[in-house]
Parts: C-alpha cells; structure tokens; sequence
C-alpha cells in the first residue's frame, strides 16, 4: 500500500468555529499581503532606499510573501470547505518550500546583522 494523502488534524468540528478561523486566517493572510507589498513598493520606488540594508529589506519581504503563500491558503480552504486532506505531493512540496524559505531567511537576516555589524562598528570601510 501506498500513501496518497495525509489527514490533517481540523482547528475546530463545528462549523461556525471553521468560519471564524477562516476569516481570521484570511485577516492575517491580507495583513502579510499589505505589509510586504507596502515594503516592496517603497524600496521599489524611492531610489534614496536603493542601499544595502533596503535591498536586503526587500528580499526579507519577498520571502516572508513566499513562506505565508505556501501554508495558508491551503488552511484557509481546509476551513473554509471543511475538508482535512492533503496530497502526499501537496504536502512534501509544502514542506519542502516552507523549510527552504525559512532558511533563506535566516540567511538573509544574518546577513543583515553582519551588514549592520560593519556599518557600525567600521563605518569607513561600509563604502565599499
């Protein structure tokens, strides 16, 4: 036998409780949406912010949009249409791309705090 697809573990039996966790997830997925949008059309648009820290401000945000958009919307429709499955595919391609984008992340905001690190303590060395 093989696995074809996983049952995931519901937030709630009743449905009113399913609604009431869709619209919240969908709150919170809209909030992430405007954030980062809100960040990556100001860097995008102001050339004052085309600096190191706002470049790499820009790709922590592109990322954040990435690891929101591969877990939510399949739990907002779990909510939303009462279902609980998961493809086996489904679920490795979300595990798969959540990790890489946390890890990117990380990446990228330790790279941030070096770049912090430099322009603080060697400030006549940041130029270049």
């Amino acid at each position: 036998s093989s696995i074809t697809q996983f049952l995931l573990l519901a937030f709630a039996d009743t449905r009113e409780l399913q609604l009431l966790h869709f619209f919240l997830f969908l709150g919170i997925y809209l909030a992430a949406l405007l954030g980062n949008g809100l960040i990556i059309t100001a860097i995008a648009c102001d050339h004052h912010l085309h600096s190191p820290m706002y470049f790499f401000l820009l790709n922590l945000s592109l990322l954040d949009l990435g690891s929101i958009s591969t877990t939510l919307p399949k739990a907002m429709a779990n909510s939303l249409w009462d279902t609980r499955a998961i493809s086996y595919s489904g679920c490795a391609a979300q595990v798969f791309l959540f990790t890489f984008l946390l890890g990117t992340e990380c990446a990228i905001l330790t790279v941030m705090a070096y770049d912090r690190y430099i322009a603080i303590c060697k400030p006549l060395h940041y130029g270049s």
